[in-house]
């Protein structure tokens, strides 16, 4: 727990998220997944980018439909099973030459094998994301949503979900700033602060410039190996209680 108290963030699972996600987690006490809501389409649920030797390219796991998108990511299901080893190709493809991809490779390998046994899609988010805190040396706690039995939508949930894990502090992201009641918040005795990405340093990457932010933590791991760490969570702390000059983005 901080200092000032315990910081909560919830957000939903992403698969092999970008820095910033796992920036959010290093910096709360307890990070909640958001996946008993509705699953959405074309968003980073299912998907992230690499960076090659081409540019940017999108890794996404094919997932299974149920009246159009409607289901809760927690329910979607995997559609193709080989997904996780067209994922790794790519992966070694792109990283080979990466200066500590030969470090992590057994390991990712692994994972990814691991992976593809999964059948839902929130269940291989959460099994990537776990073996990723540990090689940055994150030890945040991770609970779900739907085991903390809370109501209400939007700012109501949210507020709700923070009371349930005993929040003082809530760790958000600016894009949540259009629907967020502070007053709600405030009354609770909760603390409202706001990630920024502004200050994220770049880091070499195998494939030169220009420098790409937005693609997996992976492409950090493999460039920058036990240094990933001090690159996520650097002194100046990456929120503050006020969202005035935040970029904004689309990840959360």
């Amino acid at each position: 727990m901080t200092d000032a108290g315990r910081r909560v963030a919830i957000v939903q699972s992403n698969y092999i998220p970008w820095r910033g996600y796992f920036d959010m987690i290093a910096l709360a006490d307890t990070f909640v997944f958001l996946d008993d809501v509705q699953y959405t389409r074309r968003d980073w649920r299912n998907r992230n980018k690499i960076r090659t030797v081409d540019g940017a390219k999108w890794l996404s796991i094919p997932v299974k439909t149920k009246g159009g998108y409607h289901q809760l990511i927690r329910d979607t299901e995997i559609a193709d099973p080989h997904w996780a080893a067209d994922h790794w190709r790519a992966l070694e493809l792109a990283y080979a030459r990466a200066p500590y991809f030969a470090t992590f490779r057994d390991r990712y390998r692994s994972l990814f094998e691991h992976a593809a046994t999964e059948t839902h899609l929130s269940a291989v988010n959460r099994l990537l994301i776990g073996g990723i805190m540990q090689d940055l040396g994150i030890e945040t706690t991770l609970i779900e949503s739907a085991d903390l039995a809370v109501d209400g939508t939007k700012s109501d949930r949210i507020l709700n979900l923070c009371r349930a894990a005993g929040a003082t502090r809530y760790l958000s992201g600016p894009s949540a700033a259009a629907y967020m009641d502070l007053d709600a918040f405030a009354a609770a005795g909760i603390q409202v602060e706001w990630m920024r990405y502004d200050t994220q340093k770049p880091y070499p990457q195998v494939h030169g410039e220009p420098y790409l932010g937005q693609v997996s933590i992976l492409d950090m791991l493999f460039n920058t190996g036990d240094m990933a760490r001090n690159l996520l969570v650097s002194a100046d702390r990456r929120f503050a209680p006020e969202i005035a000059g935040q970029t904004k983005g689309a990840h959360p």
